[in-house]
């Protein structure tokens, strides 16, 4: 398959002159169902004085957006930070805000729906409370099997939504399900967290962890809906953080020192392969020793499924890929049994008629 044009306008912004106004409509709509039209209107905002006016018009309100949401995300960490401070709780804020209040290039015209923090398994009752004291709560219409669900085989607790705001927050006590297949050394995740610049008391993962997270979120957890926007951020991470000579002879070991390695070769794998990420050819090789059997079978899947949800970006077999790479994420994510069990509750659950229609 040719590249989409999206991806092809993202790695060389130049191309966008000579666009015509047909190619510009796909162009956003494919970066609208990317998620990424902030950080195509980034990508060409020294340009956008030379561009025609309609399509303009959707990249300057994405960038309107993006600034926005960096304020705001602002307040609601500052919010998090009074309500848990108290409590001697030091939250690690968690991918896209992560990334902003660090001000990595990552953040750059990144859109995200919700703010994520980890902290110690032996804290996370306390910071539930102490955040519901602040004004968050859970969702009235989930389940008791949703509830049990997230206590006893999730990585996080039930979504938390911020009554007067109606932000959303994910507090996580790790980064993978515990009855995952990957083990995840979580003790080692907070050795190195790093403090978050003029926000005591708030702290980011350290580069190399922080790439690591993130390359299990997209290769792990199978959400792929913004699979192409998470692998634009592993490209930024890897970009920026390896400019330090340090970060490269520390990627592979670390990553097995937590249980990653599998994730980082897929990561490695996709971005030089996609993106042109420059990666030094030792780390690649190192990585490949992690490979799975079936890496031709997840090529032909992930290739496709990385790319926007968007009609133009199919061919015949992208509906079979992201189906297969949601099975594997829960066959990832669970033993056998307990997954049987999951999945049979959760197609039952959609059969029975919605509460509404019981009280007719």
């Amino acid at each position: 398959m040719s590249p989409p044009l999206l991806l092809q306008v993202l790695l060389a912004p130049a191309e966008a002159a000579r666009l015509s106004l047909a190619d510009w409509d796909l162009l956003i709509r494919q970066a609208r169902r990317a998620n990424l039209i902030a950080r195509l209107a980034t990508e060409l905002q020294p340009q956008l004085d030379d561009l025609p006016a309609a399509p303009v018009r959707h990249l300057r309100a994405a960038l309107l957006i993006a600034g926005r949401q960096r304020i705001a995300t602002r307040w609601e960490v500052a919010c998090i930070r009074r309500a848990l401070a108290p409590h001697g709780i030091e939250p690690i804020l968690l991918k896209g805000a992560a990334y902003l209040m660090r001000d990595l290039p990552a953040a750059r015209g990144r859109l995200f729906g919700d703010v994520d923090l980890l902290v110690p398994r032996h804290q996370l009752a306390a910071a539930e409370a102490a955040l519901i004291d602040a004004g968050w709560a859970f969702d009235a219409e989930l389940t008791d099997y949703d509830r049990r669900y997230y206590r006893d085989w999730m990585h996080e607790i039930p979504p938390l939504f911020h009554r007067q705001r109606d932000t959303a927050l994910d507090l996580h006590h790790t980064i993978l399900p515990p009855t995952a297949r990957v083990k995840v050394n979580t003790e080692a995740l907070f050795a190195d967290a790093l403090p978050v610049p003029d926000m005591p008391g708030v702290r980011v993962l350290a580069p190399v962890t922080m790439f690591l997270h993130s390359a299990a979120h997209l290769f792990h957890e199978g959400e792929l809906d913004n699979g192409l926007r998470d692998l634009f951020d592993l490209d930024a991470l890897l970009r920026d953080f390896g400019r330090d000579a340090t970060f490269w002879p520390r990627l592979v070991p670390r990553a097995r020192e937590l249980g990653l390695g599998r994730p980082l070769f897929h990561a490695l794998r996709y971005t030089t392969q996609l993106l042109d990420t420059p990666v030094p050819a030792a780390v690649l090789q190192s990585a490949a020793t992690d490979a799975p059997a079936a890496q031709r079978l997840l090529d032909g899947c992930y290739l496709r499924a990385l790319m926007p949800a968007h009609a133009s970006c199919d061919d015949a077999f992208t509906g079979a890929a992201r189906l297969g790479l949601y099975v594997r994420s829960h066959w990832l994510r669970m033993p056998v049994g307990l997954l049987a069990t999951h999945l049979a509750r959760k197609a039952w659950g959609r059969l029975q008629p919605p509460a509404e229609a019981l009280k007719v």
